[in-house]
């Protein structure tokens, strides 16, 4: 039988996993609320990411964050909530990420769903992306972390194709493999900068044309062998220099080192 908070997902022919429920995600959310409003180090709480202005979906997770009092050591509360977060919902602490004074804490619960927490300074609790609705206490004006230009992401997928030949060359088919994927990535996220799509994450690619989509499948590699790898560095290539067709401020003068780099000796 499904532990309580997780159901079976799958058909028969299907792996079958055990996934959290909406009730669940929801149950979680409350507890985690009413400990943060009962302990007084945090001051105030929000509720981010794509459940915070009505989206999601039945697969979201969870991400809140906390303001903290002055003169509160944040590891220190940190470490408190995640031993009280195992007991009271068998969490597991995945990672950590820093952005400027706040500290992202991920969690796996059961029925694997991921709980995102970040804690701030008082000071600097506040919105850094439009995805932020303010539970309790009051928040600040921060600035907004922009999201990558074009011209950055087409720089990245330019650096990722020449490390990929080199690593080629080099008979690193692993660390070319992964180079390649890096190139076919930032071409579809490039193409997500230019219509207005969320290209972080991969957030937008499934909502790109087409016509794109057809074209960067191309790009997977398909075998470890040499000629394979070369075949998609090529599409991949070809699907960078696309996305930035009719951009003259993206990627200018660049085209065709990018082609002699494809082209097998």
């Amino acid at each position: 039988m499904p532990q309580t908070g997780v159901e079976f997902t799958g058909s028969p022919s299907d792996t079958i996993w055990l996934m959290f429920t909406v009730e669940y995600r929801r149950r979680v959310r409350e507890g985690l609320l009413e400990k943060a409003r009962s302990d007084k180090r945090v001051v105030a709480g929000a509720e981010v990411g794509s459940t915070a202005v009505g989206g999601g979906d039945r697969w979201s997770d969870l991400d809140l964050a906390f303001g903290v009092a002055d003169d509160v050591d944040i590891t220190a509360l940190l470490s408190d909530w995640t031993a009280e977060l195992a007991e009271q919902f068998s969490a597991i602490h995945l990672f950590d990420v820093s952005l400027q004074s706040s500290i992202y804490r991920v969690f796996v619960l059961p029925g694997n769903l991921q709980v995102d927490l970040s804690f701030s300074p008082r000071a600097e609790f506040g919105p850094v992306g439009p995805k932020f609705t303010l539970l309790f206490g009051t928040a600040v004006a921060r600035n907004v972390v922009e999201r990558p230009s074009a011209d950055h992401i087409f720089g990245l997928g330019a650096h990722h194709a020449v490390r990929a030949r080199i690593c080629i060359e080099r008979g690193r088919v692993w660390q070319a493999e992964y180079w390649i994927s890096g190139v076919r990535d930032q071409a579809l996220a490039l193409a997500c900068r230019l219509r207005g799509l969320e290209p972080g994450n991969g957030r937008g690619f499934d909502d790109l044309p087409a016509d794109i989509l057809d074209g960067l499948d191309a790009a997977l590699v398909r075998s470890l062998e040499r000629e394979e790898l070369m075949r998609a560095l090529n599409r991949a290539v070809d699907g960078l220099l696309s996305a930035a067709a009719n951009q003259k401020d993206v990627g200018p003068g660049i085209e065709e080192q990018l082609r002699a780099l494809t082209a097998d000796a």
